[in-house]
């Protein structure tokens, strides 16, 4: 199944989230509005009931059918202990105890009082007790028994209010409150939330998917030009990079810088196939030119160049293949390496060098990385500065700040400033004038740098304490 686009899925997850905010602020907003008005309307009741109360203690019991209180169109009732009904508002004029409305107690002692009354009847009870009834209504939602003009019924809120009455009778005073403005209020908040969330989602909905579509048009850009740089092969070519300083404008600037690495890098592996062609094709050519020349001539055989020609080409095919593994990102194996025990067994291998290498003061120390592509750089260092130096190459091994610098310096011409970074490129060679079998192929100082940083180390030029050049490889002590 095809997934939707970005822009429908976040369309359609922000109107689902504002659907659920909505109903769920809907609920809140309906029950609140119910409880509050249902609150009024228990808060009318209690009042009715305590006012009519309060008029009922003020007159005697034969008088009650004529107080002010049962003026209300709502519906309230006065009955005494045993549940006769001693005055009603006119909704229940002529009728007797409303079912449910009315609760009909016994009396406890033989003068036919209620016991419980008299004990709680003494003033207006401050505890009132309320229920929810339900009465039938007629057309303009008056309380009505009338069969003829009864239309529907209505729920009311009930509260009971016990008292007493200037001759001594106790009563309960029982006044209901119509909630009919609460359902037909919950009723039109309902209606209204129902008819407008489906009009609030559509916007809500599109709304986000323009503006997640405005957002996303910038990374449509990107996409078309990425496909169009890999459809070319031109890395030459960037994406276009959005004004704002947002996400998708990191976005796109990281993939320029993505796009520069990787043309860089291109460019590095072309260059660096060309130049390794460049170089190996001269000792191939010389080595067949000697081997034609034995292959018609057996007596003018040079084989002593033919030797040196193939070592050169031995020389030179492994530089290639460590360059190789180092760009592939081959890491160096885990080992411990003590520098000044390495300078003193490979310094005591070096025969036939044209100067002398003296040694300085060797530090103790270890460091972490391979014994073989360490010595490959001590031996680089060396024989860099015997093709330099005018008399004389020293090596030694110093702790400094955590690190284990070793040191290797000639007494020649040194580097110059401007040049002291160009000669860790490959395949450079500063002196032109030089030819290739004095001066090699230039790989010598790439590799060594690439093999102390892959080593956590820095290898860096500079200026001698007495003339020539001072190259020094710094690595991190190994730890405990």
């Amino acid at each position: 199944m095809r997934r939707a686009s970005v822009r429908v899925r976040a369309a359609l997850g922000a109107t689902l989230v504002v659907a659920l905010a909505l109903v769920a602020a809907g609920f809140f907003v309906v029950s609140t509005l119910r409880g509050g008005l249902a609150d009024s309307a228990r808060l009318n009741a209690e009042n009715t009931a305590r006012g009519t109360a309060a008029q009922a203690g003020d007159a005697t019991r034969g008088r009650l059918a004529d107080l002010d209180g049962l003026d209300s169109d709502d519906p309230v009732q006065i009955v005494d202990a045993y549940g006769k009904v001693l005055g009603a508002s006119d909704p229940l004029k002529g009728r007797g105890p409303v079912a449910g409305f009315a609760r009909v107690d016994k009396p406890d002692d033989d003068n036919g009082a209620d016991g419980d009354a008299e004990e709680e009847a003494d003033e207006v009870d401050s505890d009132s007790e309320t229920e929810t009834l339900t009465f039938p209504v007629d057309d303009d939602g008056e309380v009505t028994y009338d069969k003829d003009d009864i239309v529907g019924t209505q729920e009311f809120s009930v509260a009971a209010v016990q008292g007493r009455t200037r001759d001594g009778t106790p009563v309960t005073v029982y006044a209901g409150a119509s909630l009919g403005a609460q359902q037909e209020a919950v009723s039109t908040v309902t209606r209204s939330m129902l008819f407008g969330l489906p009009a609030l989602l559509l916007v809500v909905g599109g709304v986000t998917w323009l503006v997640t579509r405005r957002a996303l048009r910038p990374v449509e850009g990107i996409r078309r030009e990425m496909s169009a740089i890999t459809a070319s092969t031109d890395l030459s070519r960037r994406v276009p990079e959005p004004d704002a300083r947002d996400e998708v404008a990191r976005l796109a600037r990281t993939t320029n810088q993505t796009l520069a690495a990787l043309e860089a890098s291109v460019e590095r592996q072309r260059r660096f196939v060309a130049d390794a062609s460049h170089e190996l094709r001269s000792p191939i050519a010389s080595l067949r030119t000697q081997l034609e020349v034995a292959a018609a001539h057996p007596e003018l055989l040079d084989l002593d160049g033919a030797v040196e020609d193939t070592v050169r080409l031995q020389a030179l095919a492994a530089d290639l293949l460590l360059l190789a593994r180092l760009d592939a990102g081959e890491r160096p194996a885990e080992g411990r390496v003590s520098l000044a025990a390495l300078v003193r067994e490979h310094v005591g291998q070096r025969l036939g060098d044209p100067h002398p290498v003296r040694t300085g003061p060797l530090d103790e120390g270890e460091v972490r990385g391979s014994p073989g592509q360490l010595e490959r750089v001590l031996a680089n260092l060396l024989d860099n500065a015997q093709r330099h130096a005018a008399g004389e190459v020293s090596v030694s091994v110093g702790r400094e700040d955590g690190t284990l610098a070793l040191a290797v310096c000639d007494d020649g011409a040194g580097v110059p400033e401007a040049e002291r970074e160009r000669i860790f490129e490959r395949f450079v060679r500063l002196d032109d004038a030089r030819s290739r079998d004095e001066g090699g192929a230039g790989l010598g100082l790439a590799i060594a740098r690439d093999v102390a940083e892959r080593h956590g180390g820095t290898l860096r030029v500079d200026a001698a304490p007495r003339g020539g050049a001072r190259f020094v490889l710094r690595l991190p002590v190994a730890g405990g």
